[in-house]
């Protein structure tokens, strides 16, 4: 019975215990009256039961803290961490804020002035309009029906008298205003122009700055342009000095800034309350055209500085900007028609006078600065609207007049780099030096790189100069192009045509008069030879040069070549043919050295000592040739080899040598067979054969008919091809023998004859008269 009450008191103890646990605070009381109701020291069994669950809910607690207490430990960490970005994230914030506010307060400061600006002009408006409506009212009414109501006063008889006169008073004090005012805006139009020019080429230099600034992530302030219209960029680099940004900083004027068009107003409304508006715009118009003429005409020595050219359009700029504040300011005094037909006609007339005075400018920088000045001149005006399209077709005119300035410039520059030039190998004795020249110019050769230093490059020094200045040239051109509104295309195209013209006319000329001269000698010539072929393969390089520049691709098809092989090709050619004349005239000069006996009875059994200067000149000549092209050099030395057999055959039949005695071939003899030896020792490397002895083969075949005496075989195979004397021809051998026939009776072979048989004389008059029935057949 006690356990079982004992049950029960434990389980009505957990009851409440849950009760008190799951229940709100105010329901507790109730639970904790029905402990003390029940049996006797029941509260006390209940008391040790709270405190049994309280150590039980602690002990709990505490696993839950151990468990989540590393966790929260690195929660608290974090946040210390947070704490710091956020106070670093503040800061900036707080950063950007007052920048923001400070950025917004200018913008603030200005939208305010433009509110204040659009309230004033809408209040100037609405003046204007609520006056306009006024004037017909204080006129009509004033003169017509208050006078008329009045008119038994004697003031308003007085009034009514007056008033016509003080109109025109008033009309003529107006145009008097007027006329001082066109006498003054003449004064005051170059600074007007001056100040819209500056401002139009400042706001280039900003759109420079912006499109450089853009990619690059920054921002520039703007700078506003002349009577608040926005300028067309046109790309024109120009120079960002310090100069420029303070300028941009200062204030912009505008022409009602710089003129005071008030006398134009006043007069315009006074004519126009008197209703004579007609007769003032007819007037305003016609003194308007006749200073336009006054300043379209040019000074007579405008072409000689650019300040001249700058005076001039700065003038025209100021013209046409105050007559563009007409237009905008007034209603009607100038209309849209007479301001174009104005520009029209000053158009014209600008272009006439700038091709004029160009066609006398020899200075590239000045055709370049003039340029520059017409594209300021031409985006100006066009800002204000007048079409200005001719001026850029003009600047193609003024291109090919400025590309004719440079290569003339350049012409000089090539001149004085030949005169300079030693015509020898360019020498390299250090790996610098050998960079310095490759840097300079493309030359690439594996077997020179293997030698060691100190070396020799096979071009002379005017090849990398000459190269680095047509680079310059291309430069030059290039800063003509800029701000052109071309296409990258064209630009190629332009640069392209120019550089072709300084190869194939400039170069070329150059090229030629420096082979003509007279001072160069065979060895210049070939050293010429070989840096044309150098040259020549540079140009390669100036086409990715060029295309390096414009970014546009070789492969374009309407792409223009370089025409540096052809120049180059043509210069060779000519220096090639030039060898070949100076070493013909130096064989002349040899063989007027020639002195032969004819007459003697026998050779000095050695050759002569003019022929064996000029064989030892011509072997340390083409020892010149190798490095020289295989052709040229066999060409040479055929040609001198030819020359050199064409002049002794010609010594041999002089008409002025009348006697040639058989001593006198035999010392020929001699000579001709040491050009025969100096032709086989293969002077020049590439020969077949016996081809170069050729070139003697006419002299050899005539020389051994007559040391051979063999005249029964030349006549009996003459005609044959495989006559043993098939190069000699009867008028040769005629007039040969002729000489010997009528050699004097002294001791030669003829006087032998007769000694010893005159039967041998009748010979020869019959070889002969048989060789001259061959000539008279040859001849028929």
């Amino acid at each position: 019975m006690a356990e079982n009450e004992t049950l029960e008191c434990i389980t009505e103890h957990e009851r409440i215990l849950q009760e008190i646990e799951s229940t709100d605070t105010a329901c507790v009381g109730p639970t904790l009256r029905s402990i003390y109701d029940d049996q006797p020291n029941a509260h006390k069994r209940f008391m040790e039961k709270l405190d049994a669950r309280i150590r039980n809910h602690d002990r709990e607690i505490e696993k839950m803290c151990n468990f989540h207490h590393q966790g929260f430990v690195d929660a608290i960490t974090e946040l210390l961490k947070v704490r710091t970005d956020a106070e670093k994230l503040m800061g900036q914030v707080t950063d950007t804020n007052r920048r923001l506010q400070e950025a917004g307060r200018e913008v603030t400061a200005q939208t305010e002035e433009v509110i204040c600006c659009r309230i004033q002009q809408r209040n100037m408006a609405t003046t204007v309009e609520k006056l306009q409506l006024c004037i017909p009212g204080t006129t009509a009414l004033t003169e017509v029906y208050w006078l008329y109501r009045v008119s038994q006063y004697r003031f308003c008889q007085i009034m009514a008298e007056n008033l016509p006169r003080l109109r025109e008073e008033i009309k003529e004090i107006s145009m008097s205003d007027l006329k001082d005012f066109l006498e003054s805006i003449r004064k005051h139009s170059d600074k007007v122009g001056e100040t819209a020019m500056r401002q139009a080429q400042q706001h280039r230099t900003f759109n420079s700055a912006v499109m450089k600034q853009a990619s690059m992530g920054h921002y520039a302030k703007p700078v506003y342009s002349l009577n608040g219209r926005t300028h067309t960029h046109n790309g024109l680099m120009m120079d960002e000095d310090t100069g420029d940004e303070e300028e941009a900083d200062e204030e912009i004027l505008t022409a009602q800034d710089l003129v005071d068009f008030s006398p134009v107003y006043r007069c315009l409304h006074i004519y126009t309350v008197l209703g004579d508006r007609e007769t003032f715009e007819n007037y305003y118009r016609k003194q308007r055209k006749k200073q336009a003429r006054l300043v379209l005409q040019p000074q007579a020595n405008m072409h000689e500085t650019v300040e001249g050219y700058r005076r001039y359009f700065n003038q025209i700029v100021g013209f046409f900007v105050v007559e563009d504040h007409i237009l905008h300011a007034t209603r009607g005094l100038v209309t849209r028609a007479f301001t174009d037909e104005l520009w029209n006609m000053a158009l014209s007339k600008i272009i006439a006078v700038l091709r004029t005075h160009s066609s006398y400018c020899d200075d590239p920088d000045l055709v370049l600065e003039l340029k520059n000045l017409i594209v300021i001149f031409a985006d100006t005006l066009q800002d204000y609207g007048f079409p200005v399209n001719r001026l850029f077709d003009l600047l193609f005119e003024v291109r090919d007049q400025y590309n004719e300035t440079l290569l003339k410039k350049w012409a000089l520059v090539f001149r004085e780099i030949f005169e300079l030039d030693n015509y020898s190998p360019i020498p390299v004795e250090t790996e610098d030096e050998y960079k310095l020249v490759v840097s300079r110019f493309p030359f690439h050769d594996a077997e020179i790189e293997k030698q060691d230093f100190p070396k020799k490059l096979p071009m002379s020094q005017s090849v990398p100069q000459i190269y680095t200045q047509v680079k310059e040239f291309i430069y030059a051109s290039l800063k003509f192009s800029e701000s052109l509104h071309r296409s990258s295309t064209e630009i190629d195209d332009m640069l392209r045509k120019s550089t072709n013209l300084l190869l194939t006319r400039t170069l070329s000329s150059c090229l030629q008069n420096l082979i003509k001269k007279p001072h160069i000698g065979l060895t210049e010539l070939v050293q010429i030879i070989i840096n044309t072929t150098h040259l020549e393969q540079a140009c390669r390089y100036l086409e990715e040069f060029i295309t390096n520049i414009t970014n546009v691709s070789p492969e374009t098809v309407h792409t223009t070549r370089l025409y540096g092989l052809s120049t180059f090709k043509d210069a060779r050619h000519a220096a090639e043919g030039e060898i070949y004349t100076k070493l013909n005239q130096k064989i002349d000069e040899f063989i007027q050295l020639a002195d032969y006996e004819w007459g003697m009875a026998e050779s000095d059994g050695r050759a002569s000592g003019y022929l064996m200067d000029l064989i030892n000149f011509l072997r340390s000549t083409f020892q010149v040739f190798t490095h020289l092209p295989g052709k040229v050099a066999q060409t040479a030395c055929m040609s001198a080899c030819k020359h050199l057999s064409t002049s002794l055959m010609q010594m041999l039949l002089d008409t002025e040598l009348k006697q040639i005695s058989m001593g006198a071939i035999q010392q020929f003899n001699l000579d001709v067979i040491q050009c025969e030896l100096f032709a086989s020792s293969e002077p020049v490397p590439g020969f077949q054969g016996d081809t170069l002895q050729l070139a003697f083969i006419d002299l050899r075949q005539l020389l051994d008919l007559f040391m051979v005496w063999d005249w029964s075989t030349y006549l009996a195979d003459y005609g044959q091809p495989t006559s043993k004397y098939l190069r000699v021809n009867p008028a040769t051998a005629l007039a040969l023998l002729e000489k010997m026939k009528d050699t004097s009776k002294k001791n030669n072979i003829f006087s032998q004859f007769r000694k010893n048989d005159r039967d041998k004389q009748k010979l020869i008059e019959t070889v002969v008269k048989q060789l001259r029935s061959l000539v008279n057949g040859m001849s028929s």
